[in-house]
């Protein structure tokens, strides 16, 4: 007689039926594809501002103010549709706009301070918070080449001019005492800029002694 056990035959089950949103999937793939050719766009156009915003700087180098302001009016105008393009898509990160939006700024502030005129506000370059405050910072350590020009030249006065400028940014954006996550490294372009305004005193003040020296030496020859 066998000891086998007799097989126990479980009844088949059925397989569920997996239904999908045909309809939800195809938004999405839309969606998507929006997504991907306003970037495209996005991206090109802050190339575009970058590459303004820095041709109008070199311009100002060469005090060439009429064709700086040319491109600077430019790149706002770049600035304007770039944020037009992104309005409609809040997924897309305003980090493609953060640094080219940044040298725009900058441009803009170095103008205003080597024609000692007023910063512009952020609402008038229409630029976002953490873009500007870095622009602010960027600037007040390229014009450091604007006070050595000067001091080059024997113009300590606007030399010094200059270097009140930077000073009064520096003890603004040293306030801004906000964590790295929000200011996008604030902190770090502030310790710059603090190195930068040093270096600049030490050259304003080296020089002004070696001169006020050459004049007492001219004074005790006569």
């Amino acid at each position: 007689m066998s000891n086998s056990k007799p097989r126990i035959v479980l009844p088949l089950q059925s397989v569920p039926t997996i239904v999908t949103n045909t309809s939800g999937w195809e938004e999405l793939r839309a969606r998507s594809t929006e997504l991907h050719q306003a970037r495209e766009q996005i991206l090109v156009l802050c190339r575009k501002l970058g590459q303004l915003s820095a041709k109008s700087i070199r311009h100002i180098h060469r005090h060439q103010f009429d064709e700086s302001q040319r491109l600077l009016d430019e790149a706002m105008t770049v600035a304007v549709e770039v944020r037009k393009l992104m309005k409609p898509y809040p997924e897309l990160s305003l980090s493609y706009l953060h640094d080219t939006e940044k040298e725009m700024v900058e441009a803009a502030c170095v103008m205003a301070i080597v024609q000692s005129r007023e910063l512009p506000s952020p609402s008038s370059l229409g630029s976002q918070t953490m873009a500007y405050l870095h622009g602010a910072a960027e600037a007040a350590s390229e014009v450091r080449r604007f006070a050595l020009d000067e001091i080059r030249n024997g113009r300590m006065d606007e030399a010094e001019r200059i270097l009140k400028y930077m000073d009064a940014i520096y003890e603004e954006l040293v306030t801004f005492d906000f964590p790295d996550s929000l200011t996008n490294g604030l902190r770090r372009a502030v310790d710059a800029l603090r190195a930068v305004l040093e270096r600049t005193r030490s050259d304003l003040t080296i020089t002004a002694s070696q001169m006020q020296l050459v004049e007492e030496l001219k004074k005790s020859r006569a």
